[in-house]
């Protein structure tokens, strides 16, 4: 019997950069702490809703408008998004392409990012500045979830791609981009550092 795959869920992860990722990542751990420090509203949004850590999401959420070093690493994106947007085969002859939203995330020990979606855009992504050793990754779910209905359990030895779940480790100087309808969680950090990360949508017009 013949059978082949259909209607594939595709995660990109990619190096940001082939050389000098160490002294721009230490530049960006640098503003991230110092954007925490300014942004009163933000630390006031996320102690209700992101406890224990920092988001700039409900704060400053275009940070490569306003930053010199946010903005170069839009640049920087933007190719990996155009790269992904080719192996999608989304047509985008013609058109733009551009990042429409950008911020921070800090999470200390203990802190976690429930299960989400990235509406109004069509490329998500994040990107890893501090990785401390046993810091959580990032875990997508199986968008056909919620249509299983009566399905039995997978097999614990079930190949990656017929799995619920999967997790991409976090590590600095990584890009992780994905459709921005593909719903996915980041579990309670249980390291001792804190894992700074710089979450971003994409558009096209």
């Amino acid at each position: 019997m013949s059978v082949r795959a259909w209607f594939p869920t595709y995660i990109y992860r990619e190096p940001l950069a082939r050389a000098g990722l160490a002294r721009f990542n230490a530049e960006l751990a640098e503003e991230c702490r110092r954007l925490r420090a300014f942004d009163a509203a933000g630390r006031r949004w996320s102690a209700k809703n992101y406890p224990g850590g920092f988001t700039s999401y409900a704060s400053m959420n275009e940070l490569h408008r306003f930053s010199s070093t946010f903005a170069g690493l839009e640049q920087k994106l933007l190719r990996h998004a155009r790269a992904f947007a080719r192996t999608l085969d989304l047509d985008l002859r013609g058109r733009s392409v551009r990042m429409s939203d950008c911020w921070v995330n800090i999470m200390p020990p203990t802190a976690a990012h429930s299960l989400h979606l990235h509406p109004l855009s069509f490329i998500s992504g994040t990107y890893y500045v501090a990785t401390p050793p046993g810091c959580p990754g990032l875990k997508f779910e199986d968008p056909r979830l919620s249509k299983f209905m009566a399905a039995p359990p997978r097999l614990a030895s079930a190949r990656p791609a017929n799995r619920a779940h999967v997790t991409f480790p976090a590590e600095a100087g990584q890009v992780i981009l994905f459709e921005s309808w593909l719903r996915h969680e980041v579990p309670a950090n249980r390291a001792a550092g804190e894992r700074i990360s710089i979450s971003f949508n994409f558009n096209w017009s």
